[in-house]
């Protein structure tokens, strides 16, 4: 399949890269940083021209972004008129206000550093409310970051692209995975602080209340 596609690139390559970005920032399975570095390496060999793969990539890529956004936008609005419970409520909040004070660095960091994170930040920004111009400048800014460093690398080593992507693949999905465990423990340890803490004396209390009622039912 990767294979097929990047056979498209020498012949459809500007279509291709725009879209293959496009879709990679919906969380679509597409190889888009490979797309770059075989577009970089076609353009050292003239298939291309590199500034018009650059672009083509950014230009897919800031498109995606947007969708993306606009679908957590809309689907953060259903979530929280659907959220009835006032503790989801409360975290829902707290989640939504923590995106809308550090969202901007959390967008252009998932373009490039972590980019298999990329799509998710981009619904959760929408959903979050996260200002749509302050999305859109680090978004942008991100992804010039991201389309620079892969087509350049592609042309700088033209020769070693496989390899180049395989290792850049393991390296983001390792930092994605790190960030990803981070962020559950951070919402593990806010889970348990709002969860309300029950005195000893009263835990007691209702642990033989709770054999009591166990040992009736038995009997009965």
């Amino acid at each position: 399949m990767t294979e097929d596609i990047l056979a498209l690139v020498p012949i459809y390559g500007l279509v291709v890269l725009g879209v293959g970005t496009f879709l990679s920032c919906l969380a679509l399975p597409v190889p888009s940083s490979l797309l770059m570095l075989s577009a970089g390496g076609f353009a050292v060999s003239g298939d291309l021209v590199l500034w018009q793969a650059a672009m083509a990539a950014l230009t897919g890529a800031i498109l995606g972004d947007q969708l993306g956004y606009y679908i957590g936008h809309a689907g953060g609005r259903y979530a929280a008129s659907a959220s009835r419970s006032p503790r989801r409520a409360h975290l829902m909040e707290k989640a939504r206000r923590q995106i809308i004070d550090k969202g901007g660095w959390a967008v252009f960091f998932s373009r490039w550093l972590v980019s298999p994170l990329g799509p998710y930040v981009n619904f959760a920004a929408g959903a979050a409310g996260l200002r749509w111009s302050r999305f859109t400048r680090a978004g942008v800014a991100g992804e010039l970051v991201w389309v620079t460093v892969y087509v350049g690398l592609g042309a700088v080593f033209a020769d070693n692209i496989v390899v180049l992507g395989q290792l850049l693949g393991d390296v983001t999905g390792l930092l994605a995975a790190l960030v990803a465990l981070g962020l559950c423990a951070l919402w593990l340890r806010a889970a348990l602080r709002q969860r309300p803490l029950i005195p000893r004396g009263e835990a007691g209390r209702r642990a033989k209340e709770a054999l009591v009622r166990l040992q009736e039912r038995r009997k009965s």
